[in-house]
């Protein structure tokens, strides 16, 4: 690994040895590790997450050295750089038409692909549902036992490299129409309301004590979380400015996972 590693900065650096069939070689050997879920964009570390930024570059390095190619799949056709993923019986995946996951991006066992798309780089761990026309960007972090609901949107990140990928962590829910990017963190069975929409510099708020506690790019465990606005005030004037409001924890009862969207009909929260 650590010669794979060498191999990609040297590469990174001069772009020249991306001529070489040895340079090569190494770039696709680490997008095969990846797709195998061997290693990863990024991993936990503690209580935090680390990116590898080494495999992000290996990522950025392989779109130049893939030559377009025409793909036939039955009447459909496709015309890209990329391969798509297969195998999917052997790797214990149910993949509904007309689902897509790229080539390079790793699925375990028991997930399940509504027709949603899911790019390179991505890691979805065992359990989790993708539903229909939910989007997985390159190099997401999606955890065990997730439901990413109708229409979902995880961002994707491959530059700049130190930035970290959207994760969601295990065991979270992600209501319709949600809109998750630039590098939030939705921690342990947390729950978003239909068409929360999370940035790096949107406000989440805790409404649900005493008085307000605001968090920015992180969810916290357990929390449930709906759209909400505030009034900001611009040279034009007053306006209201989208935030996320966190209104309660989940309860015990809906730990399992057919019983999520209790989670939201408990606090009156569409689904």
């Amino acid at each position: 690994m650590d010669t794979l590693k060498l191999k990609i900065e040297e590469a990174w650096e001069n772009r020249e040895l991306l001529k070489s069939s040895d340079t090569q070689e190494s770039i696709r050997e680490v997008i095969e590790l990846l797709d195998k879920g061997k290693i990863r964009v990024a991993e936990p570390d503690g209580n935090n997450w680390k990116v590898n930024e080494w495999v992000k570059k290996a990522v950025v390095l392989y779109f130049p050295i893939q030559k377009m190619e025409t793909i036939e799949v039955g009447p459909f056709e496709f015309h890209d750089k990329m391969k798509l993923k297969s195998n999917y019986a052997e790797l214990g995946v149910r993949v509904v038409p007309h689902a897509i996951a790229r080539y390079g991006a790793y699925l375990s066992k028991g997930v399940i692909m509504m027709p949603s798309y899911v790019n390179i780089g991505a890691y979805i761990d065992a359990g989790t549902m993708i539903d229909t026309w939910a989007t997985v960007g390159s190099c997401a972090q999606i955890g065990k036992d997730v439901h990413l609901s109708g229409g979902v949107g995880i961002g994707g990140v491959l530059e700049p490299l130190q930035a970290a990928p959207v994760v969601v962590e295990d065991g979270c829910f992600i209501g319709s129409r949600c809109i998750v990017v630039e590098g939030v963190r939705v921690k342990k069975e947390a729950v978003l309301g239909a068409s929360v929409v999370l940035t790096k510099s949107t406000k989440i708020i805790d409404v649900s004590g005493n008085e307000p506690i605001e968090y920015r790019s992180e969810v916290p465990e357990r929390s449930v979380v709906i759209p909400g606005s505030y009034v900001k005030e611009f040279n034009a004037g007053k306006y209201n400015v989208p935030c996320a409001l966190i209104i309660g924890k989940r309860k015990p009862s809906t730990d399992l996972k057919t019983s999520l969207n209790d989670a939201l009909r408990e606090y009156n929260v569409a689904v």
